[in-house]
């Protein structure tokens, strides 16, 4: 055995990705089968199986060429796989490194288009509650078209025979082929950012499906949702619908359509002004006829034929009415004096004045009567007293001594002597007379009862 022909798996692996990437058969095959195994990694890239009855195939689709897909490969999807055949060199397995794939069975745009239009109705783009009034009198229209196709001419024709008036606002953009899409999204973006228009036509002439794809493409969409200007959609003919036609605020058959319906025509608003300028004309002579009449009726009317009539009865019934309110206000002025004076006279009852007067004569009655209680008191009591002076004089001793007896004292006249057992012979005694003091020596006694001392 050679040891120089002994290869290692990696350079065996090499060695069989370089056979196959060598042969252009498998660098460039179309593969038919159904996906299975199918997985969207993060990174964007796609795994999945191509199987038919009898084989398998395992196949990649890098991120850079299924972000162009225009249809979301899903399991059990029959599919037409265009790709190359190679090695990956880690696990020695050959795979088919798919660049562009479509439907099988089906055209992958109608396909496209299918699943895009159930999306975009699924988030409510075709709602008719979020649709645009087109305005009835637009002062300016933009135009979002090819500016060298047929349609712009055709929408250019009719605006002008409609509505001279209106300003025409030609935003340029490609209607087909690659950067057509954005274009369209651009314009009518650019349209609502400078808000000159009042109205927008987004259209184009017929074509096939692929020339009109770029209506059915989800920017245009949403950029249509978008727009605070009401759209039309005008893209192909009237057979012809595009996504753009289901999401715009009006759709219309054709350009033409679209400039019909987005002003008015000048000689059917001349007509319409002719008939309410007559109507007008008719209804102000009628209103004028009915006011003169009124003011015939007016005229003759017995208010303004006689004015004075009128106002006496009024004049009157003013004279009744005066004198009722003078007797009413003189009966309840009457009313009112007679209650003051019943209030005045209540309340004099509690007049402190009168209090204090009422009060003042029963203090000088009772002091009168106190004076007279004292004076008979008082009477009384010197009539008493000179009684008791009386009956005290006729008891005095001086009365008694006036009478020729006198009071005989000790010599310090402390006692009164009124016997003779109370003095000895040679004691000093005075004797008090009515006149005078008597200083005597007692020389002898004698007693009553003869006994001599």
């Amino acid at each position: 055995m050679n040891r120089e022909q002994v290869l290692s798996i990696k350079e065996l692996n090499r060695l069989i990705k370089r056979k196959l990437e060598g042969d252009y058969t498998l660098q460039d095959v179309w593969v038919r089968g159904e996906i299975s195994n199918f997985t969207h990694h993060s990174s964007g890239h796609m795994y999945f199986t191509l199987k038919d009855a009898e084989s398998r195939l395992k196949s990649i689709m890098f991120a850079s060429y299924n972000q162009r897909l225009p249809f979301l490969p899903k399991e059990g999807t029959r599919v037409l796989a265009r790709g190359s055949i190679s090695v990956y060199e880690r696990d020695g397995q050959y795979q088919f490194y798919v660049n562009q794939m479509q439907p099988d069975g089906i055209g992958s745009l109608y396909l496209a288009f299918e699943q895009l239009k159930k999306k975009l109705e699924e988030e409510g783009l075709f709602s008719p509650e979020r649709k645009k009034p087109i305005p009835k009198f637009p002062k300016a229209i933009g135009v979002v078209t090819s500016p060298s196709g047929a349609a712009v001419r055709d929408i250019l024709i009719t605006l002008r025979r409609r509505y001279p008036m209106v300003n025409i606002i030609i935003h340029p953009v490609l209607v087909q082929g690659k950067g057509a899409a954005s274009s369209i999204a651009k314009a009518i973006e650019a349209m609502n950012r400078h808000g000159e228009a009042d109205v927008l036509i987004v259209g184009r002439g017929g074509g096939s499906l692929e020339e009109l794809w770029a209506f059915n493409e989800e920017i245009v969409a949403r950029s249509i949702f978008a727009s605070r200007i009401p759209i039309l959609s005008a893209v192909g003919h009237e057979t012809d619908f595009t996504i753009a036609d289901f999401v715009a605020d009006v759709r219309a058959a054709t350009p033409t359509a679209a400039a019909e319906l987005a002003v008015p025509h000048i000689m059917e608003l001349q007509q319409q002004l002719y008939y309410h300028s007559q109507r007008l004309q008719r209804g102000l002579l009628k209103k004028l006829e009915q006011k003169r009449e009124r003011l015939n009726r007016l005229n003759r009317s017995p208010v303004l034929q006689n004015p004075k009539r009128q106002l006496q009865q009024p004049a009157q019934r003013l004279d009744r009415m005066t004198e009722q309110l003078l007797y009413r206000m003189r009966h309840r002025l009457n009313a009112s004096t007679q209650k003051t004076a019943k209030l005045n006279q209540k309340l004099s009852a509690f007049n402190p004045k009168d209090q204090i007067l009422y009060a003042r004569r029963r203090v000088n009655t009772a002091e009168r009567q106190m004076l007279q209680a004292i004076q008979v008191a008082v009477r009384a009591s010197k009539a008493r007293l000179s009684s008791q002076l009386r009956q005290l004089d006729a008891l005095s001793p001086l009365k008694v001594m006036q009478r020729g007896y006198s009071l005989v004292y000790d010599e310090k006249e402390k006692s009164l002597i009124n016997s003779v057992s109370k003095v000895q012979p040679g004691d000093l005694i005075r004797v008090r007379m009515t006149d005078g003091r008597l200083t005597c020596h007692v020389w002898s006694m004698e007693d009553d009862n003869n006994d001599n001392r």
